[in-house]
């Protein structure tokens, strides 16, 4: 663009080129007018402004020094540079070039007037700026018509005055230069280009680098070839109007603006960015960042959302839980993202809906009992009708993910419009085996792989004990978030290398996952940070406790918009997780007495064990204080947190000392 506004230099290029261009020069300064005009080949030249646009301080056809003087003055108010060309005559065109291809010319003729015999000129000029068409401004058709020095000048050229009365017939000329914007008008030529002018304006367009060119031809008649008229390219505009195409004064109008639309979105290709949805009880959060790790990987810029804030790539946007319509739109709305991947919550459901319409991959990990009894979703198969509204929100050409294994999950295949792909820890699944054999793709853990199967074929993906998100294949319910995230990216289009190469570089840690399966090494004893927060999210870190070679402490509390047998529940299962346990509080009781939440799974405990060891701390950073305290050689530390970074910030300070 900055090219075309050198005209000089865009000139200097056509010519190197072979392009038949005026001959000019640049100058400065009145006193190397003389000079140039004679470097030129003498009258009539063209004098111009070096960087003007819509007429601006152009002069044509000057004769004389002294109109050369005036018209140097005139460009000298629009520009530093003035332009000294020589003059070709011929008439006025605009071809317009847009991606490369001329799809529009018109004939520009100055603004004048037609006399009849009777009216003056001034009248003749006020009859046609009578038209409706014409206003002031470029949102009318045509542009009224103004007189000025330059045009009385012309007219005296003409041997007319505005108080003259013209001939019948006589085509009398107010302006110079035909532009639009001084009064002129356009004739439609399109149809009538020489198959060698349009070659030469796309290679000319091609040369100055503009998808969207209008390039100015002066020649005697755009139907033959500029070469065999003595014809010119005169200037090549980056940010040509399209009135005189799109409302021709004579003519077809072209809709010009169709092949401007097709460049910047070319017909079948994506106008949106791929959206992967993410939903279930537990494992979102945790699934979510994996997808996005495994996109990285592809070089794209990821826009994702979790509980613990809004990213793009590695930067923070927002922090806190954004899972909610909310949070999928600021990623949508931004241009730097290329893929959204969203984790998407009940709440953010009942509120506000989804914040899309429609999506490529939605994934549903599964459904346990968590907020029931909250915003009328009573039972466990209400929350499934709610979160399947993620499956069925995908487009036809999309894939619904489902855990094969997850009964309420599976059922969702009815519903769905989409392509159904499964996942899950058993191969020999009936489930997946059937829908494989029908064609299906689906995402299993057979052999310690975690691997793909489609066609017959199995893809080994990588071995569960090289993925550190596994805790070497020992969390199975880890391994599931993986499988998801893996059939995820793979039906996008992600290569099986870039796969594997994100899942061996990601780790369970408070920087990629915090809150998640976070093991903290504290010399004698570790420390274990996760955000269960419910039954199914207990059972989910059972195994890799269980396994665990040591002593077991828990600190574990609850959210207190739990019905009374979930919160109940978790002292049951504490009893089955850990040798002994310290029960806390949240700050935020949502709605709970003081020690109401931990006297309730006291009730759990001492229904399973009545003399199972445990002590109540309802001040979380006190709770945990005790825990290290007290924490035996080659013990396991399991801290269920309110707050997240804040638990991992005092465990960090704690290893520090």
């Amino acid at each position: 663009m900055e090219l075309a506004c050198d005209k000089e230099g865009t000139k200097k290029i056509l010519r190197d080129s072979g392009i038949p261009v005026p001959r000019g020069t640049v100058i400065k300064s009145l006193k190397h007018l003389e000079d140039a005009i004679i470097d030129v080949g003498g009258f009539p030249v063209v004098v111009k402004p070096l960087d003007g646009n819509h007429g601006r301080g152009i002069t044509i056809d000057v004769r004389t020094f002294l109109e050369a003087e005036d018209a140097y003055t005139l460009a000298k108010q629009v520009s530093d540079g003035v332009i000294i060309e020589k003059f070709h005559r011929g008439k006025d065109y605009r071809v317009l070039v847009i991606n490369g291809r001329v799809v529009a010319v018109a004939e520009r003729v100055p603004a004048n007037v037609t006399g009849d015999g009777r009216s003056t000129v001034a009248e003749l000029i006020e009859i046609t700026n009578q038209d409706p068409r014409r206003g002031d401004g470029h949102d009318n058709v045509l542009t009224r018509i103004v007189i000025d020095q330059t045009s009385q000048d012309l007219l005296s050229r003409q041997g007319f005055s505005l108080d003259s009365v013209p001939p019948n017939g006589q085509v009398v000329y107010l302006k110079a230069t035909a532009n639009l914007s001084t009064g002129g008008i356009s004739v439609d030529r399109t149809d009538e280009i020489h198959p060698e002018n349009i070659w030469l304006c796309q290679r000319v367009a091609r040369l100055i680098g503009l998808d969207i060119a209008g390039i100015d031809v002066v020649t005697a008649d755009i139907a033959l070839p500029i070469r065999d008229t003595d014809g010119v390219i005169v200037e090549v505009n980056a940010a040509p109007g399209f009135r005189m195409h799109t409302a021709p004064s004579i003519g077809i109008p072209r809709n010009v603006g169709e092949p401007v639309i097709d460049m910047l979105f070319p017909p079948g290709t994506p106008c949106r960015i791929p959206i992967v949805a993410v939903t279930g009880t537990n494992g979102k959060t945790t699934t979510t960042r994996l997808i996005a790790h495994i996109f990285k990987h592809t070089h794209k810029v990821v826009g994702y959302t979790t509980t613990d804030g809004i990213y793009i790539n590695d930067w923070v946007v927002e922090k806190g839980d954004t899972t909610g319509p909310y949070s999928a739109q600021v990623i949508l709305r931004d241009p730097t993202a290329e893929i959204a991947v969203l984790e998407t919550a009940r709440g953010g459901i009942l509120r506000s809906g989804l914040g899309f319409d429609r999506s490529d991959v939605g994934i549903v990990l599964n459904v346990q009992a968590d907020h029931l009894g909250i915003g009328d979703i009573d039972t466990i198969e209400d929350l499934a009708e709610l979160k399947s509204v993620v499956v069925r929100a995908v487009h036809p050409q999309g894939y619904a993910i489902l855990n094969a294994e997850d009964p309420l999950v599976a059922a969702m295949a009815r519903d769905v419009v989409a392509q159904v792909a499964y996942f899950s820890l058993d191969p020999h699944l009936p489930l997946v085996r059937e829908h494989v054999r029908q064609g299906g793709i689906a995402a299993v853990y057979e052999n310690g792989y975690l691997s793909i199967l489609k066609h017959g074929w199995t893809i080994r993906i990588e071995q569960a004990v090289n993925i550190p998100l596994t805790l070497g294949g020992k969390a199975e319910f880890m391994i599931q978030n993986a499988l998801a995230a893996i059939l995820a990216t793979y039906v996008q289009g992600v290569l099986v290398a870039d796969i594997k190469a994100a899942l061996i570089s990601f780790r369970a840690s408070a920087d990629q996952t915090p809150g998640r399966m976070n093991l903290f090494d504290m010399g004698k004893y570790q420390v274990l940070i996760d955000y269960a927060h419910n039954p199914a999210g207990y059972r989910a870190v059972s195994g890799f406790i269980k396994s665990w070679q040591g002593e077991k402490i828990g600190v574990i509390g609850a959210p207190g918009d739990r019905r009374n047998s979930d919160i109940e529940e978790l002292g049951e299962l504490a009893v089955e997780m850990f040798d002994r346990v310290i029960l806390k509080e949240d700050q935020d009781r949502r709605g709970r007495d003081s020690q109401e939440v931990a006297d309730l799974i006291c009730r759990g405990i001492t229904r399973i064990s009545p003399n199972f060891p445990y002590q109540i701390i309802l001040d979380e950073e006190k709770a945990i204080e005790k825990a290290l305290a007290i924490a035996p050689e080659n013990s396991l530390i399991v801290i269920f947190p309110e707050k997240v970074d804040r638990t991992i910030e005092l465990i960090k300070q704690a290893r520090r000392v």
